[in-house]
């Protein structure tokens, strides 16, 4: 006997996003006679704010939104602690596979192409609705222990953690992961900005405030980090590892790696491949 079906739950609550919901009359009447119960957002960053509020079952993003695209609610979505278990499904009339792996690794679980089989999306939807739901019976025990042994020690929970200081540790973790997704080719500072839905004075304060370093810190730091481990574990050479992780050369990577570690990356990757001498033995 099956321990789980693709079944939805009864009246799945499912937050949709799209600035062109004519497009999606039909989705939604398919959605609307599953028996979900469907919230509507018209913009990306009202979508966020929305799944903070509504905590939705479900979620369906469209990709192209005008100034704020679909990848940066996600982001966001993913970032942030209260949202991060929603499963996020793309809607969208892209097929490329660039934007489909884009969104993937965002932290998206499928895609649904327009025009879509209205079957097909409610198969998608109930399949990945009751994975999630899988997944949260497995949480919600974890945070139960977490609660009691809390209580257990008189410690604070964390619903009183202000708000806006929860919005800023959501917007650095985003940009975090950003950066760390693709250490190569790491956005400026404005598209970094817009990818996570705010402005540049606003990034860089919240940034420096949440991890004691600016952006441009951040992003040496993560890079000469992943150098030292791409030294040590890989067999690239170290031009290849300067631009795996972004240098323009190997005599730019080079100088930096000696100020940050105060060895050259060649002597660093020498010294741990150096064969360690058994201990001498005395002589009889």
């Amino acid at each position: 006997m099956s321990y789980w079906s693709t079944t939805p739950p009864r009246r799945a609550h499912i937050l949709v996003i799209d600035d062109n919901i004519e497009e999606l009359q039909l989705l939604l009447g398919v959605l609307r006679e599953a028996g979900h119960r469907i919230s509507l957002a018209f913009d990306a960053l009202e979508g966020y704010r929305r799944a903070t509020a509504l905590q939705p079952d479900l979620v369906l993003l469209d990709v192209r939104m005008g100034a704020t695209d679909g990848f940066a609610t996600c982001r966001l979505l993913k970032a942030d602690r209260t949202t991060a278990r929603i499963p996020v499904i793309f809607v969208t009339s892209s097929s490329t596979v660039e934007e489909r792996l884009t969104g993937l690794r965002e932290g998206a679980v499928d895609y649904i192409l327009k025009p879509f089989e209205p079957a097909e999306v409610l198969a998608r939807v109930a399949v990945h609705l009751a994975l999630a739901s899988c997944r949260h019976q497995a949480q919600a025990c974890m945070e139960e222990a977490d609660s009691a042994l809390e209580h257990a020690r008189g410690e604070p929970g964390a619903d009183h953690a202000d708000h806006a200081d929860h919005a800023d540790r959501v917007l650095a973790q985003a940009v975090e992961r950003l950066i760390r997704a693709d250490l190569a080719k790491v956005p400026t500072l404005p598209a970094l900005a817009a990818s996570v839905g705010t402005h540049e004075k606003r990034l860089s304060r919240v940034f420096r405030e949440r991890t004691g370093r600016t952006v441009f810190e951040f992003v040496r730091e993560a890079r000469l980090a992943e150098a030292q481990r791409l030294l040590a574990n890989s067999a690239l050479s170290v031009e290849e590892v300067a631009l795996a992780v972004g240098f323009s050369g190997a005599a730019n990577f080079s100088t930096a790696f000696r100020e940050r570690f105060g060895s050259t990356p060649t002597a660093f990757r020498q010294a741990r491949l150096a064969p360690v001498a058994p201990p001498s033995v005395p002589s009889a």
